[in-house]
């Protein structure tokens, strides 16, 4: 794809490689899909994943989803339950003033199940009062943070900073943090290296884990 516009960077996305076999989306029981921006959910989404894959959406993203053929969609609207799987939808800011409201709708997910440690997937969001909330609300286990503070020429950015994790940490001092989209898009332009150093610097990287492209996780 060409770059983002109106970034520093002009290099094509992806910048990296997909890290996993092509025909993963087999293997998948379903998409939990926070928005649809191209660089979460692109063309070559659209056209590989089965239309009868069920897709969990916000409600803003259900139109488009039909139009493209898809067969299960399951909008959420609040909350629904889903092969026993409490989903929770939340709120976010993705950016500030005028940017912020042209890169709206954007959703971030809470998901229990009795038994295992709860997750909070936060989506393309910085820190703000809706995180907050659901930090203080839900209390997770596990948070999933879209960092490397993707940004344009003007205006502040529009996911998460290294700032933006450390105060993810202190408002959940007891949750283990992912930062994850980093250096895969042309205007994500805070780096691995430059997360880890703010998070030492502020005595916290014992509580964040910044996973490799590929690499996974267990809780």
């Amino acid at each position: 794809m060409p770059p983002i516009a109106n970034s520093p960077n002009d290099q094509r996305n992806p910048l990296v490689e997909l890290g996993i076999q092509m025909d993963f989306e087999q293997d998948m029981d379903g998409v939990l899909l926070t928005h649809t921006h191209r660089d979460h959910f692109d063309d070559a989404a659209a056209e590989q994943l089965p239309p009868g894959k069920p897709i969990l959406c916000q409600p803003e993203d259900e139109e488009k989803l039909k139009n493209l053929g898809f067969l299960k969609i399951f909008p959420i609207r609040d909350k629904l339950c889903w092969e026993g799987i409490i989903i929770r939808r939340t709120g976010g800011q993705h950016g500030t003033g005028e940017i912020g409201k042209q890169m709206a709708p954007v959703s971030g997910y809470v998901l229990q199940v009795e038994g295992e440690p709860s997750l909070y997937i936060a989506g393309d969001s910085i820190y703000c009062e809706d995180v907050s909330s659901v930090l203080s609300m839900y209390e997770p286990s596990v948070i999933i943070v879209n960092a490397g503070g993707a940004r344009f020429n003007v205006g502040d950015p529009i996911t998460m900073t290294a700032e933006d994790v450390i105060k993810v940490c202190q408002t959940a001092p007891k949750a283990q943090i992912l930062a994850v989209h980093m250096e895969a898009i042309n205007h994500c332009l805070e780096s691995r290296a430059n997360l880890r150093t703010g998070l030492e610097q502020a005595g916290l990287m014992n509580q964040v884990s910044i996973p490799m492209d590929g690499e996974v996780l267990t809780f």
